[in-house]
């Protein structure tokens, strides 16, 4: 991942650098929550893929037996979610390795790039349920009602059990998981009310019809799991977060600050946002009590993950950005 450099230092010129790391036991307590909170997700993503992966076979052969393309549907979409569940506890775990000469950052950044494959994942197989949909509309073929209804109603029990799992899902990966078998449920929804307008009507059409309206709303979760994991690793500003507040929280509450500048925000997994940022101070102000003042106010007002300063006495930098 790229890193804003700070500009070298030049004849007459000091610079002072400091990263916003929390030391000892509150250090100590941050990481264990952490590493806490992994080991709850892993356990939420487990619990729901051995749910989901142990129904997709029953939900296949239904749809094959009963020739309905609503349960064939959702049985792929159980698969891609199995599939995607998997790549999500395998992001997990990769996540807890520490960092390294390579990963500077550490393995964190395979949360998003899971959770942006999931997502491309989930569009792939949503158009391919329309265009089935669609040869189906076309040419109407016979559908067994009962048995399309036993195997939905199975389904929706499976699927609730598994979202219901993934209920305290916080991370981008956890959440795009969750978006995964939140579509399966709306499936079998769709699918045991296809299966009862059939069963009372004999109206086939319904299994398709039924069908596109599912894909439209899958659609919409799957690419907002995709833009938001595309924003986290093309490095955007987290969701929700105005980068000119980091200028309104700085100046007037740090004492001997300037004006703030090459500021640059981003996050590693699409949570806390990451900061980095170049400071003017007063001829005379004490760096470090003002870089510490810094550290402190953008962790606990803006909540700010980890923060890179570098110092810059008012007046001595020349670049045409260096302005408060």
């Amino acid at each position: 991942m790229s890193h804003p450099q700070p500009d070298r230092p030049e004849h007459g010129r000091e610079h002072h650098h400091g990263h916003g790391h929390d030391h000892g036991a509150h250090a100590a307590h941050r990481h264990g929550s952490a590493a806490h909170g992994n080991e709850a997700g892993a356990r939420r993503l487990l619990f729901a893929l051995l749910i989901l992966g142990g129904f997709t076979l029953v939900e296949a052969v239904g749809g094959y037996l009963a020739n309905s393309i609503a349960l064939l549907a959702e049985a792929a979409h159980m698969l891609a979610d199995s599939a995607s569940l998997l790549l999500a506890v395998f992001a997990l775990r990769v996540a807890r390795r520490p960092a390294n000469t390579r990963r500077t950052y550490g393995h964190r950044r395979y949360q998003p790039l899971a959770a942006f494959m999931n997502g491309q994942l989930l569009l792939l197989l949503t158009a391919w349920v329309v265009y089935e949909a669609v040869l189906r509309l076309a040419h109407r073929p016979q559908v067994n009602g009962s048995l399309m209804l036993g195997v939905a109603l199975a389904g929706g029990v499976a699927n609730l059990a598994a979202f219901l799992a993934l209920s305290g899902a916080r991370s981008l990966n956890e959440r795009g998981a969750r978006a995964h078998v939140l579509s399966d449920l709306l499936g079998s929804a769709a699918a045991s009310l296809a299966a009862l307008v059939i069963l009372f009507t004999g109206w086939t059409t319904a299994d398709p019809l039924l069908s596109l309206l599912v894909s439209a709303l899958i659609l919409r979760s799957a690419w907002a799991i995709t833009r938001e994991s595309a924003d986290v690793l093309l490095e955007g500003v987290p969701a929700g977060f105005d980068v000119q507040r980091i200028e309104a929280e700085l100046l007037g509450h740090v004492p001997g600050l300037a004006g703030v500048h090459h500021v640059h925000v981003w996050s590693m997994t699409g949570e806390r946002p990451t900061v980095t940022l170049h400071a003017n101070l007063l001829p005379g102000t004490a760096h470090g009590e003002a870089m510490a003042a810094i550290h402190l106010r953008l962790r606990e007002r803006l909540y700010v993950e980890h923060s890179t300063v570098q110092i810059e006495e008012e007046g001595a930098c020349e670049a045409p950005l260096c302005g408060p």
